[in-house]
């Protein structure tokens, strides 16, 4: 089943008039009306279509032109994650949030390797899914906040035999902005100015090889270098 929304007639008077379009990809119908009432409650965002599998949703890309899909993990036909890693190559410029009922790590990790934008839970709030799927058409990725603290929390120390040697403020810094912080944010919780937190930025980017927030985000939990506690060998 694919359904291309009513109110997208929309769609080229939403992409002219600045709205943010969506492609819902669930096999259970309720979940998709939910979710679509839910989007189109906030006036800037309009649903331009539905899918209850992968390659109904494949079909529809180039028709509707999203700017994010928002997809099960589990469909039918094939996994969220397939959907995900396919419209990561052929698509780049559509970004790709799994909404599942799944709260597995693993699940998590596999989802953004395969170049997903971020993952949330079918159990988040409303206003926070809204504010999700803004930031992920941002390029921003986005976690459920239920799995950003339990990933943060999931993993020890950054050794020299698991990924690059950071610094333990450097360290601290990555995890502030895994949690979805921002650089004001960051610098108010550790104390310092913004300017400082923008040097260490500046200096995990080099040492891990990422240019951006996303990419960093991506990197850290994929490869499970997350600070813990600081320790007696770690640089200052």
């Amino acid at each position: 089943m694919t359904k291309v929304s009513d109110g997208a007639v929309g769609a080229d008077a939403g992409r002219n008039g600045g709205f943010l379009r969506v492609l819902i990809v669930d096999d259970h119908e309720v979940l998709r009306t939910g979710t679509r009432q839910v989007l189109e409650a906030t006036g800037d965002i309009v649903v331009v279509g539905e899918a209850d599998d992968g390659n109904a949703a494949l079909a529809l890309i180039d028709e509707l032109d999203p700017n994010v899909v928002l997809i099960d993990i589990r469909l039918p036909d094939r996994s969220g994650i397939d959907v995900t890693r396919q419209l990561t190559l052929t698509h780049p410029d559509v970004r790709v949030v799994i909404l599942s009922a799944y709260d597995d790590d693993d699940f998590v990790r596999a989802a953004l390797e395969a170049g997903a934008t971020g993952y949330l839970l079918k159990t988040m709030a409303r206003d926070e899914l809204v504010a999700a799927v803004r930031a992920a058409a941002q390029g921003t990725t986005v976690l459920d906040p239920i799995l950003s603290p339990r990933l943060a929390g999931a993993h020890s120390t950054w050794g020299p035999s698991i990924g690059p040697r950071l610094t333990w403020r450097e360290r601290e810094t990555v995890a502030l902005v895994a949690e979805g912080l921002s650089n004001k944010a960051i610098a108010a919780r550790l104390g310092v100015s913004v300017r400082t937190v923008e040097g260490h930025l500046n200096h995990v980017f080099t040492k891990l090889g990422v240019e951006s927030r996303t990419e960093l985000v991506r990197y850290v939990l994929t490869q499970g270098l997350i600070p813990s506690t600081p320790s007696g060998d770690l640089e200052p």
